[in-house]
């Protein structure tokens, strides 16, 4: 477990990559595109910027946890980031101006860093929950940006 694992997804927006920024950058309305992610909160007054940290709260069918996250990547129009746990995975949007409006990747990076976390957590177990979050991220990614982009267009 040397190299990260990751994946994103993509698609185009009719809104402009300032008006997706907008939204995305927005943590406080994640619970309205995210299958697992349903609140976040804004941690001793941030916001979206560079350092600001947030926390957010997840649920599935097994269980509801909590995670602190850090902003890595706030670039108006062009970019928001952040990473989970201290660097154990990093989520990010980009934009990119096209025809018809922005195209907006999110990215998934599970870290070495993360995977040694899981190997020291899970021991024995830590390759099965390192693919249950791949899968997870598989399968959660093209319905959050599925979902962003009905919320952004449909307003």
């Amino acid at each position: 477990m040397n190299a990260p694992l990751t994946y994103s997804d993509t698609v185009v927006i009719a809104a402009s990559p300032s008006d997706v920024y907008a939204v995305v950058s927005d943590i406080t309305r994640t619970g309205e595109w995210s299958p697992v992610c349903q609140e976040c909160w804004w941690d001793e007054g941030g916001g979206p910027r560079v350092g600001a940290f947030f926390t957010g709260r997840n649920v599935t069918e097994d269980r509801t946890w909590e995670t602190r996250c850090e902003v890595i990547a706030a670039n108006e129009g062009r970019e928001f980031g952040w990473s989970v746990t201290e660097g154990n995975v990093h989520w990010t949007y980009s934009m990119t101006a096209v025809e018809g409006g922005t195209e907006l990747t999110e990215s998934w990076v599970f870290t070495p860093k993360g995977q040694t976390f899981f190997a020291k957590r899970f021991g024995e177990d830590a390759a099965r929950e390192v693919a249950v979050r791949a899968a997870a991220a598989h399968e959660g990614i093209p319905i959050t940006l599925a979902a962003i982009k009905d919320v952004i267009e449909r307003r």
